[in-house]
């Protein structure tokens, strides 16, 4: 269940005008006259948007008479983040691990190096191997 309410919160979101929306309502709730006044498009199309997101969960409306205040719901942002939050702790965790690899690979280099600088002298002529 968890995965169709994170679905319709992204598809929601895919909307550039809905994510102005959600953008403008995380400073404050606002009447649907308020949220239509930078747009181009009539007050239907804006109803229209609105629906999408209070389907997906991003916003709610209250009961009662006009104008009623449009409201961002957090529910649908933490599901969001919560999402977001697994997968990004698992790409950290990858590139944690191939931190570690460089470094060890950087420790044997260096090591190998230092070896190599201790010997002090060129080889001779006989087996390079040889002492």
């Amino acid at each position: 269940m968890a995965t169709d309410a994170l679905s319709r919160v992204f598809a929601a979101l895919a909307d550039p005008t809905r994510r102005d929306m959600v953008a403008r309502l995380s400073e404050g709730d606002a009447t649907v006259s308020q949220l239509a006044e930078p747009y181009r498009m009539t007050l239907q199309a804006v109803y229209k948007h609105l629906r999408v997101l209070e389907e997906a969960g991003l916003v709610s409306r209250p009961r009662g008479p006009q104008p009623r205040p449009v409201r961002l719901e957090i529910g649908a942002l933490d599901l969001m983040d919560t999402w977001i939050e697994r997968h990004r702790d698992r790409v950290e965790q990858r590139y944690r691990r191939l931190d570690a690899v460089l470094a060890e690979m950087g420790r044997d280099e260096h090591e190998e190096e230092h070896r190599d600088g201790r010997r002090g002298r060129p080889e001779a002529a006989g087996h390079p191997d040889e002492p």
